[in-house]
């Protein structure tokens, strides 16, 4: 009732002469000017529907955009770089949107402490830009880091290519600065690393997906950028040595390995079929293929040790077949084929997405069978599954004929049915957002969701921030 009386009570003023006083005229959008807007990076056909789209360039005018939506009880979506794939940017009308994209201000690269200030609005791949210049190193990575900002990157706390090594953005983050939804300012922007001075408070804004404040400025921590980068794709039949395989690489390269992919031989395929650019390292002949990835600082040596791994794994039958990188650009190549998920998008007629979690051990069975239910369902075109099998954490990319609700339901209930029994997770890295919370109980307990939503209400009384999202 709240959201229908304000969308009609607003549509009969303009909502955008609230904001006039706090922001300037060309950092207010109403909503007749949003037909080049959107929700979403692949749904850029659709208009974005919203009451209005503000701009703020600095954290005191977010607060103040948040001071009088919370007297106005207006919702607020917060938009940053539209990659998400849960639904966490999706609007019915009757929100106002803050978009991050003005905050895209690189404030400071500290090299002592190897550290970079950074505002919400900052694309990731213009972070990794600046910290090579400086001959250093921010290592979380996936294929969306040209788009994506770090501030909607922070409030999803994303994973990528190499959590193995450098764990998930929760562990990159030193300093936070967010804006609650009254308006409060909260700011612990410190370069520390060891700081148990009673709660950490920036926890409860990394992985909240927006509903419990914006994030507006960061401290991210950076490591010494790597003087070497060797990587190769190995072959296997049986997924056991896999994972036999992932325990002597990570033993052997001795804390080097940066990267442990797996990639089913059907995706393989078809990800590397589409062009020459991404053309196949290893023959079809195989049921597995493992992208490896060791950084270190030496480039022969490491090389040398990279390619002595790999030969005495097949001199002891642990691999079938391997093929290292011998330049930059064949790694380039390597990881093309892995990032570039339109390769699998691009020929499906309508697809649903999924990032699961599950114990290691497990991977091959549970996926093997979710291949053969998925084969019996009415309306599944394809499935492909790949993903980072050193941190557990598996994508379904599932082509379908139609987009209704039953055939989703259905698929949803495939993948997910048995990860409650096993300990595992509906979503390892991308969130909850709109498209997963009816699935939150599987992987959470009574108590945790209860302790969650009177975090909610604690911090969102009012039910204002990305309304709908999560709960």
């Amino acid at each position: 009732m709240k959201s229908t009386y304000i969308f009609n009570y607003y549509s009969q003023m303009s909502v955008t002469s609230l904001f006039t006083s706090v922001l300037k005229s060309e950092q207010i959008l109403g909503s007749d000017s949003l037909s080049h807007r959107y929700h979403h990076i692949w749904h850029m056909d659709q208009p974005l529907k919203a009451l209005c789209v503000l701009l703020p360039e600095t954290t005191q005018q977010v607060s103040e955009i948040m001071k009088i939506c919370y007297a106005q009880e207006l919702p607020i979506v917060v938009h940053g770089g539209l990659t998400n794939l849960v639904g966490s940017t999706e609007t019915k009308g009757d929100e106002v949107v803050v978009s991050t994209e003005r905050l895209n201000k690189i404030e400071e690269i500290d090299i002592a402490s190897r550290t970079m200030t950074v505002q919400a609005g900052v694309i990731l791949e213009n972070i990794h830009n600046a910290a090579t210049e400086e001959s250093l190193l921010f290592p979380l990575n996936f294929g969306a880091k040209g788009s994506a900002q770090i501030g909607g990157i922070i409030s999803t706390n994303a994973g990528g290519l190499r959590v193995l090594k450098y764990g998930m953005t929760r562990q990159l983050v030193l300093g936070l600065e967010a804006v609650t939804a009254e308006g409060t300012i909260i700011s612990s922007m410190k370069k520390i690393i060891k700081d148990n001075s009673a709660y950490d408070l920036k926890q409860l804004f990394i992985g909240s997906e927006g509903t419990l404040g914006i994030i507006t400025r960061a401290i991210l921590k950076l490591e010494e950028a790597p003087r070497s980068r060797n990587a190769a794709y190995i072959a296997f039949n049986e997924y056991d040595h896999v994972v036999k395989f992932l325990k002597y690489m990570d033993s052997n390269l001795a804390g080097k390995m940066s990267g442990f992919e797996l990639i089913w031989k059907n995706s393989y395929q078809q990800m590397t079929s589409v062009s020459d650019a991404v053309k196949p390292p290893l023959p079809y002949d195989y049921n597995y293929y493992v992208l490896v990835e060791a950084l270190g600082s030496d480039q022969i040596k490491d090389q040398n040790e990279f390619q002595e791994i790999l030969e005495n794994a097949l001199e002891n039958d642990l691999i079938l077949d391997a093929v290292m990188a011998q330049s930059p650009s064949d790694i380039e190549w390597f990881f093309r084929i892995r990032e570039d998920v339109n390769n699998l998008v691009d020929f499906m007629k309508h697809d649903q997405h999924f990032d699961i979690s599950l114990p290691i051990p497990l991977i091959g069975s549970y996926i093997k069978e979710r291949y053969k239910k998925l084969a019996l369902i009415n309306g599944v075109e394809q499935v492909y599954a790949f993903g980072h099998v050193a941190d557990g954490n598996i994508h379904f990319m599932i082509g379908k004929e139609n987009l209704s609700i039953q055939l989703k339901k259905e698929i949803d209930h495939c993948i997910y049915g048995g990860l409650k029994d096993i300990g595992g997770s509906v979503s390892a890295e991308h969130g909850i957002g709109t498209h997963k919370k009816d699935y939150l109980e599987l992987c959470r307990t009574t108590e945790e969701i209860s302790l969650m939503r009177s975090l909610k209400t604690l911090m969102d009384p009012k039910d204002l921030l990305n309304p709908g999202k999560i709960f």
